[in-house]
């Protein structure tokens, strides 16, 4: 009788418990070199609050010796074990590991590898939970019923009605959310759970209506499994790509079900910090009436692509068709055989014209740069499956788990992970960039050739998912431009090199500015430039100018601004990132020290 002998997966597990038991040695000590020695030359220690208050990311030893001076002491973690049993493949050992600090519960992931024994490649550490101010989840979850007869019983309704006339008169939020689509949404759900007092407030009539109001040909170019909300996932007959007026209807239902607060109607006017109080007094408008609050934290949820870039043309106050910004486009009814111009080569441009020539508009593209298109159903295969699909779901790779891998990979070394993904998407779609570079698009892999993820986290631009419009550009049917807009006259667009397009319509599909323009605009100028440029990582690649951040600049984290904050992204960002946020409001609500480590400088103010 043969016997099948198992691969030794003991050998790894043992060696990541030793590592961790010198790790927790090291740190007990505060002992950065001894630390730094457990890491390998080149090392990356990404830290999601647990360590340093902060999101930041140590590269090398120099930079772990001094992460672990600085925090050891204060952080007091411990108990450091494997959630999972260690794994080695392709050189590196790799565990889901466990942990405490002093004030909460941590996780993260550990890759090891060979270089004078096992050393750390790459640390992950998350805080996802604060001692004592634990969600009221599973076997923790309320009650409900309170059985036993009262008199003075006050039923669920109730106690909804009474929090509801309070807030905002009697009880002030602590934290104050402007913004109420799915970024805002994501973290009220997360500072209800957290039994922190915020109010979330959006200038719309109702949840959702950022993405009613948008061209009604718009849906997620991201498949469903990568855009839960927390707590309540889709459901599993859910479209892999939703239509925005799904969405809609989604987000609105979550926020009832989540009994997240919520003002609709509701316009911020202005906000100004006091640095003696420790508040912000921010006016409002509700429903056209006037009222002031006073959060302690202020955190703005207005999206992460910032303030419509709307160009200032020569000639646009004498053009006699209709023009706007891509983000108020009513969508294409009223342009059946119109003639249409769409400035810009991006997502929307895309959208907008596949749906414009959908209805028998004659249209035209003006591709200012270069762009990166990739096929939807080859990012979703090659970018995505391993994480976000029904294949991985049935691996056991849940959402969590997901977002915790790709939050492992160090943003240095992110590119050259990317990189040979998006070789094969070439390869695979050869034929397709072939037609679309004949055609005269002028295609793009990014700077370095990592594709759309890169292209998104540095600069949240210069990209589409296509979803079918790419070949209408490709055969001709959206007829295409290139260069720089001179000037508009009465009926037409005249590009710089003289070209003359006749329009009925001119959509700016430009793009967005920086999310501290919001800051500008509710708060001054001041503020905003002592922030800084919000999003982007420092890449020294177009549009991302240096130094170096490691980063999301000013994103989930704390600003140079005391109590102001800035959350959004895209679903996913949402999801993942609210919980961090939600937990250093929670902290700071409670008493509980935060001393920041690494606060972000300021090297570009917008």
């Amino acid at each position: 009788m043969t016997q099948t002998l198992e691969p030794d997966t003991g050998t790894a597990q043992r060696t990541v418990e030793t590592w961790l038991a010198d790790f927790e040695a090291a740190l007990q000590a505060a002992d950065g070199t001894a630390a730094a020695a457990l890491f390998a030359t080149d090392c990356y220690w990404r830290d999601l609050i647990s360590f340093s208050w902060n999101l930041t990311t140590v590269e090398g030893r120099e930079q772990v010796a001094d992460l672990v001076v600085a925090t050891a002491s204060a952080t007091g973690a411990c108990r450091f074990a494997t959630e999972e049993p260690a794994e080695e493949a392709d050189g590196v050992t790799t565990a889901w590991i466990t942990f405490e600090t002093a004030v909460g519960r941590g996780r993260g992931l550990l890759r090891l590898i060979d270089e004078d024994g096992p050393k750390a490649w790459t640390l992950l550490t998350t805080l996802h939970e604060l001692k004592g101010h634990e969600e009221p989840r599973g076997t923790a979850r309320p009650m409900g019923a309170e059985h036993g007869a009262s008199r003075d019983r006050v039923t669920w309704l109730e106690r909804q009605q009474a929090e509801a006339e309070s807030l905002g008169s009697t009880t002030q939020p602590y934290v104050l959310v402007i913004g109420g689509g799915q970024g805002g949404i994501a973290l009220g759900a997360r500072l209800r759970q957290l039994g922190v007092t915020a109010l979330v407030i959006d200038k719309h009539s109702r949840p959702g209506d950022q993405w009613r109001g948008r061209y009604k040909s718009l849906c997620l170019h991201d498949p469903v499994w990568y855009d839960h909300l927390p707590y309540l996932k889709f459901p599993d007959n859910w479209p892999v790509f939703a239509p925005k007026d799904k969405i809609a209807d989604w987000l609105e239902s979550y926020t009832k079900v989540m009994e997240i607060p919520y003002w609709s109607s509701t316009t911020a006017t202005s906000a100004s910090y006091s640095q003696e109080t420790g508040e912000w007094t921010v006016e409002v408008e509700r429903e056209g009436r006037p009222l002031t609050l006073r959060p302690k934290q202020l955190v703005l949820a207005t999206g992460m692509s910032g303030k419509p870039n709307l160009p200032d043309l020569p000639g646009m106050d004498v053009f006699r068709g209709d023009q706007h910004h891509s983000s108020a486009h009513p969508g294409p009814d009223a342009y059946a055989g119109k003639k249409c111009v769409v400035i810009g080569s991006n997502n929307s441009s895309f959208d907008i014209c596949g749906a414009l020539w959908e209805h028998g508009a004659d249209v035209t593209m003006v591709q200012r740069s270069s762009t990166h298109v990739v096929r939807s159903d080859s990012l979703m295969e090659i970018g995505l499956g391993a994480l976000y699909s029904e294949e991985a779901v049935a691996s056991g790779m849940t959402t969590e788990k997901a977002d915790l891998v790709f939050a492992s990979l160090p943003y240095r070394i992110m590119h050259t992970f990317q990189i040979p993904l998006y070789e094969q998407m070439a390869e695979r779609d050869k034929d397709f960039y072939q037609r679309l570079e004949a055609a005269g698009f002028d295609h793009d892999w990014g700077d370095d050739g990592s594709g759309l993820f890169m292209k998104y986290l540095r600069r949240g631009s210069g990209y589409y998912i296509d979803v079918g419009a790419a070949d209408l550009v490709a055969n001709g049917d959206v007829k295409l431009a290139h260069g720089q807009v001179d000037h508009l006259t009465e009926h037409s667009v005249v590009l710089a090199d003289g070209t003359e397009l006749e329009a009925d319509l001119v959509v700016y599909a430009t793009g967005y500015g920086s999310m501290n323009g919001w800051a500008a605009d509710l708060i001054d100028q001041g503020t905003a430039d002592r922030v800084g440029k919000v999003w982007g990582l420092g890449s020294d690649t177009t549009k991302d100018p240096g130094p170096w951040e490691g980063e999301q600049r000013n994103m989930w984290k704390p600003t140079q601004q005391e109590g102001l904050w800035f959350h959004g992204g895209n679903l996913h960002q949402s999801r993942h990132y609210s919980l961090y946020l939600a937990l250093q409001l929670k902290a700071r609500a409670e008493g509980i020290a935060t001393p920041v480590y690494g606060l972000q400088e300021v090297h570009h103010l917008r």
